[in-house]
């Protein structure tokens, strides 16, 4: 366990972002693989039909990664306060919601999962796959909001290397069944799903261990399961809210996914193989404003306000200066990126992933800051503004499915992201402003007082 409140901000944000960079790299590497070896060893067909649940997946997995990001933030504030008894009761009460969730989402997700993909306009030639490796894929979706949840708890008291070890195993695992199950038993698309599933499900147990083993913070037996209504309120509020904007952020992936599918195989094909290597791209973004989460939640805890702007700050200048980097790079290498999952036979599909890199990686950057603001608003306890940021981003996506995608085909639809990002950015950048006011009257009001702060 490791407290932020303390010592060199940068430090302490650059320290846990890179394992938990690692980790977040690892972490997509399941789908990575699960593309690459669909692609290659099966067919382009098979690999659209992945892609094509990407965004339904991400609908319902993006909940349990959102929400669970918010049930960790009660934990981290407590810990930061240095109060053991309630880091307890908050990992108790995230237990009890995970555990609900679990059983309500997945057997609403596989129920669904048919109708939705035909009110998705699935193409027939790809539709029964896609079916096979999403059922699977919501089936495990207790295991992905397991691991989800336990390694945010991990990393809200201050450690991010342990998840990472877990994934990087995980990982290990996902390739290993990879083989056995799509090269040696043949069994499709459905292998690829079957092999994460497992994969999550074997990190999970890993958690579960070592919380056993090492963090004394967060073992818990009968006596201590017993629920606390407040505490499960103070919970949903901040994880709720978390996993609703990841929800409204999915549902206008679907829309783009529904206008991609009338583009035909190639446009699907062509949309998963750019999509895998942009989430690989954005992960550095994503990891620093998960950081973000974490060091302002203790900081807020331990009453640091000085540290809270100065930490954001920083970590603002750092996230865009290595996201531009990212993004001219992807632009300049996109060509022979793609081809790893596709091979050098199809450059219709290889072209129209060079035309997703030129709209999405050159605005990195500014996904950059919106990672990074909204994930400090949340962890300082706000959550109306990054809900709000997230239907301003569900409405730029729909324009762009709607309206761009009709009329410029392909770029249309590689436009939706940065169009989305910017929307948020909009909503976002006004919060941040107010909130930075308020922490350095915070701030100079504790320090007339003589109280830490």
């Amino acid at each position: 366990m490791r407290s932020m409140a303390h010592g060199n901000s940068l430090r302490h944000i650059i320290t846990f972002t890179i394992p938990l960079l690692i980790g977040n790299i690892f972490q997509q590497l399941y789908s990575f693989m699960d593309a690459l070896f669909v692609g290659r060893f099966i067919s382009v067909n098979a690999l659209a039909a992945v892609g094509a649940t990407g965004s339904l997946t991400f609908l319902v997995i993006g909940f349990a990664q959102g929400t669970s990001s918010g049930l960790s933030i009660p934990t981290a504030q407590a810990f930061g306060a240095r109060d053991m008894e309630r880091v307890k009761r908050s990992f108790v009460a995230s237990i009890w919601i995970s555990i609900g969730l679990s059983v309500v989402l997945t057997a609403l997700a596989v129920l669904g999962t048919m109708p939705l993909l035909r009110l998705m306009q699935t193409p027939a030639a790809i539709i029964n796959d896609s079916a096979a490796f999403v059922r699977i894929i919501f089936a495990g979706f207790a295991a992905a909001m397991a691991f989800n949840m336990l390694s945010n708890q991990i990393r809200a008291l201050g450690d991010s290397r342990t998840p990472l070890f877990f994934l990087v195993i995980a990982c290990i695992v996902n390739i290993a069944l990879d083989f056995l199950f799509i090269l040696q038993m043949h069994m499709g698309v459905a292998g690829a799903g079957l092999a994460t599933v497992t994969a999550q499900v074997f990190s999970s147990i890993c958690c579960v261990i070592y919380i056993y083993r090492r963090i004394p913070a967060l073992q818990v037996h009968r006596k201590d399961m017993k629920i606390d209504p407040k505490e499960i309120k103070l919970q949903l509020k901040l994880g709720l809210p978390m996993g609703f904007q990841m929800s409204i952020i999915a549902i206008g992936s679907v829309i783009i996914q529904v206008m991609l599918n009338t583009l035909g195989t190639n446009a699907v094909a062509a949309y998963t193989a750019a999509g895998r290597i942009d989430q690989l791209a954005t992960m550095p973004a994503s990891s620093f404003g998960v950081t973000m989460a974490t060091y302002c939640a203790q900081n807020l805890g331990a009453r640091q306000f000085g540290r809270i702007r100065k930490g954001i700050k920083q970590t603002l200048l750092l996230n865009c200066g290595i996201s531009a980097a990212l993004g001219a790079l992807i632009i300049v290498f996109g060509r022979p990126l793609v081809n790893i999952f596709i091979g050098p036979n199809d450059p219709a599909v290889t072209n129209l992933a060079q035309t997703y890199f030129h709209f999405n990686s050159s605005m990195y950057w500014f996904l950059a800051i919106l990672f990074t603001t909204r994930y400090a608003l949340q962890g300082l306890g706000q959550t109306l503004v990054p809900t709000i940021a997230g239907v301003f981003e569900l409405i730029m996506r729909i324009f762009a499915g709607l309206v761009l995608v009709p009329m410029f085909g392909f770029a249309g639809a590689s436009m939706a992201n940065p169009l989305a990002w910017i929307g948020s950015v909009a909503v976002l950048i006004m919060s941040y402003l107010r909130t930075m006011r308020q922490l350095k009257q915070r701030e100079a009001k504790a320090l007339a007082e003589g109280t830490p702060q």
